[in-house]
């Protein structure tokens, strides 16, 4: 491992939880975007100055879709996960699914590498380079 593609122990803890929710931050993201589009926002200006959002209804929704904090990171997350998902062959997306997608999760390294005919070293060495694109990918280190 070149000191280019290295990464925090932290780091690379991190990632592995993402992907094991991926599922559950592609709902949070839904549930985000439906409720600046449809509910009422919890951060209304109640009983101060003017707010700085636009008065218009239309600007103020796609203000708040393109600046709304934990939306944006959210997606920036899951947008890294499915470029990386996606360019990766089938085994190595076989492998993340019956890792960190399958529920409930009870495979070890060891039950994947004999449904998947490999060797559980080869998986390890998968889940690295996949873990360290993603953090390439999200600007972490």
């Amino acid at each position: 491992m070149s000191a280019l593609t290295k990464i925090k122990k932290g780091t690379f803890q991190h990632i592995e939880s993402e992907l094991f929710a991926y599922h559950e931050t592609r709902k949070e993201i839904v549930r985000l975007k439906n409720e600046i589009l449809y509910g009422k926002p919890h951060f209304e200006n109640i009983g101060g100055g003017r707010s700085n959002l636009p008065g218009d209804p239309t600007a103020r929704t796609a203000t708040l879709l393109t600046t709304h904090r934990e939306l944006e990171s959210l997606e920036r997350i899951a947008t890294s996960i499915e470029s990386v998902y996606e360019a990766l062959p089938e085994d190595k997306k076989r492998m993340i699914q019956l890792k960190y997608w399958s529920k409930p999760q009870t495979r070890t390294w060891d039950g994947i590498a004999l449904e998947m005919s490999t060797h559980r070293a080869t998986l390890i060495r998968w889940r690295n380079e996949i873990v360290r694109t993603i953090a390439m990918k999200m600007g972490w280190r």
